[in-house]
């Protein structure tokens, strides 16, 4: 087979583009010699990209062409009878839509992660990971919603966007999608196995990873001081005699180095102390029936102490993009996951509402301190969650609470189908 253009790239790159090159049957040659940030960034490179970019393609017939999702589509094109751009222009147009999909609202957020993790951008910023892990997330529930109840994304056969989204999801299961978020999408996890097992492709996607955790970020450690002699200890040196203040370079590079010290206690342990156990309560609520004479229920309002725990609604802020509930039930246990972190401070039963294609998450928290915040925020996704402080005087939300933790909470017709507790 005649190779038909050079794609530019470095060893083992550029996946969605090798994948559809092998499933269309175009040949191609990989430049000899190529080293990433020199060899693009050489004259000779850039005249005929001018961006210095790649992947970049340049044709046997002298096309030149950047942007993986441009080329890719674009070599689809060259087989016509591959059905990889579908087998009409609406195919077509979808393909196209799930291609950008995958790009802007997976790969884009990983690779935005990614760096954060890896210390590429600095400093690190927390609520930017939240932020971007948030819309990651978001952009894997609806593609995981679509593909739900299909075995590929447009029509019946294998298409190029099958091979971005599964591209883009093998990423993120390198960065960001944990065990327990592979449990809240498990269609879109299975359409990833198809897709990568294909024979045509053998080879091309290394081993889906798996992640007990996300990556998270570490700071580099302050050098550390070289280790005294042995002889006694010199007098020590006048003040003006003392190390100059470093440079301001330097003075960064400790600042950022100051986020590897021991983390600091964390402020919730110096709130006054509490007369509420948390720990018993959760033993009275695993031992007691929930309802009635000395029920669980009953011995929290004997103990309760509000001054030093708040009790607080949580609702998913997006019930549209709920499908099947097992699916909701499984977000549900992917978020109490996350909140490891938090597990002394933070009780919670919440629920899945309704049925498949109709349904909400919604319960009840019991925390310490008078804020949700700095007890949730330990979990990337919290922020996809709205968080209600609940007012035991008050005979609705009294209510609310106690059918959540009963487990027979109803909401707007919707009664509890499912739920879990993080205790």
């Amino acid at each position: 087979m005649a190779s038909q253009g050079t794609l530019w790239t470095y060893k083992g790159g550029s996946k969605t583009i090798c994948a559809v090159a092998a499933l269309a049957g175009i040949a191609f040659d990989l430049p000899e010699g190529y080293v990433h940030f020199e060899t693009n960034k050489t004259p000779e490179f850039t005249s005929k990209f001018p961006h210095g970019k790649i992947p970049a393609w340049e044709g046997k017939d002298g096309f030149l062409l950047f942007e993986s999702a441009a080329i890719a589509r674009y070599l689809a094109g060259l087989a016509p009878n591959s059905g990889l751009l579908g087998h009409s222009t609406q195919d077509a147009a979808l393909v196209d839509q799930w291609v950008h999909m995958a790009e802007t609202e997976v790969s884009f957020y990983i690779q935005q992660i990614a760096q954060l993790v890896r210390g590429a951008l600095t400093p690190y910023s927390k609520p930017m990971h939240t932020a971007f892990t948030e819309r990651m997330q978001r952009g894997l529930r609806t593609l995981e919603m679509h593909i739900a109840t299909r075995t590929f994304f447009v029509g019946e056969r294998l298409t190029l966007a099958d091979v971005a989204v599964a591209t883009a999801l093998l990423q993120a299961c390198s960065v960001a999608v944990d065990t327990a978020m592979r449990a809240t999408i498990p269609n879109l996890m299975r359409h990833m196995d198809t897709v990568v097992h294909q024979p045509a492709i053998a080879g091309i996607f290394e081993p889906v990873p798996v992640l007990e955790a996300p990556l998270a970020y570490v700071a580099p450690k302050k050098e550390k001081e070289k280790e005294k002699e042995a002889k006694p200890k010199p007098a020590p040196a006048p003040k003006a005699e003392k190390k100059p203040k470093p440079k301001a370079d330097e003075d960064d590079e400790d600042e950022d180095a100051s986020h590897a010290d021991p983390k600091v206690k964390n402020p919730l342990d110096d709130l006054p102390k509490s007369t509420f156990n948390l720990e018993d309560w959760k033993r009275a609520y695993s031992n007691k029936e929930t309802r009635g004479a000395g029920g669980a229920l009953e011995w929290f309002y004997e103990h309760f102490d509000s001054a030093g725990f708040s009790v607080w609604r949580v609702d998913f802020k997006y019930p549209e993009e709920l499908t099947q509930t097992f699916m909701s039930s499984n977000q549900i246990g992917g978020l109490f996951a996350r909140l490891e972190a938090s597990r002394k401070y933070l009780f919670g039963s919440v629920g899945v509402l309704g049925v498949n294609n109709a349904s909400l998450i919604s319960g009840a928290l019991i925390l310490r301190g008078p804020d949700a915040e700095p007890v949730v925020n330990v979990a990337p996704d919290w922020e996809s969650y709205t968080f209600t402080p609940l007012d035991l005087g008050k005979a609705a939300d009294k209510e609310f609470f106690e059918a959540a933790l009963a487990w027979d909470l109803e909401i707007d017709g919707k009664r509890w189908a499912d739920g879990k507790n993080f205790k």
